[in-house]
């Protein structure tokens, strides 16, 4: 199924029944206050110099990124501890929608993997993280998932533009400080050579 432009599209992980990225057609989805009534979002707020950095390195160039460690801690946490231990290093982005999002992080690079722990086998899923503050403005990084929304794991990804349609809805973790240029220029299947934290934060 191809998304059709002006449509609501959700950002879910599926499986053979399902796809990565489901175009939603509810109108009850829409139904959503006016965003002049929402809270200053930290995304489109100033870098806060005690949270990580990261560097996602791809095959089109450099996009660094700030995870709001403080802000959605468990969340960034995951993010931070899978970067540490090279989880995404030659992955690819599998998943490109003009004017929505880019999608990657699936070690299976068709929407449907997870990260499953090599010591124990077992799969790790992350409870919803959300937080009124943070908001899918353009260049938020934020977690991709299955229907149920304690299902997201590792695959993340960043907004083309504004999508305030999945505001509290999908965990918001990070935004785009550099290379948002390189963000919208990612098509299907380009791969992040390396992805690793630059700044620690405090």
């Amino acid at each position: 199924m191809q998304l059709q432009k002006g449509s609501f599209r959700s950002l879910v992980m599926g499986g053979a029944a399902a796809m990565t990225l489901v175009m939603v057609a509810g109108s009850a989805l829409l139904s959503l206050p006016a965003a002049n009534a929402a809270p200053q979002a930290k995304a489109g707020a100033k870098r806060v110099a005690s949270d990580p950095v990261v560097l996602i390195e791809t095959s089109k160039g450099s996009i660094k990124v700030e995870v709001f460690k403080k802000d959605a801690p468990a969340t960034s946490e995951n993010f931070l501890d899978l970067v540490n231990k090279g989880f995404y290093n030659g992955l690819s982005f599998h998943r490109v929608v003009p004017g929505f999002v880019i999608q990657g992080g699936d070690p299976l690079g068709n929407g449907t993997g997870n990260y499953v722990d090599p010591k124990t086998g077992a799969t790790r899923y992350l409870r919803l993280e959300t937080n009124p503050t943070l908001l899918h403005d353009k260049g938020a990084l934020a977690m991709a998932r299955a229907n149920d929304p304690n299902s997201a794991s590792c695959q993340f990804y960043i907004t083309l533009d504004a999508q305030p349609a999945l505001d509290g809805k999908y965990a918001v973790f990070g935004k785009v400080l550099e290379g948002q240029n390189v963000v919208d220029s990612i098509r299907m299947g380009d791969k992040m050579t390396k992805v690793s934290v630059v700044s620690e934060g405090k």
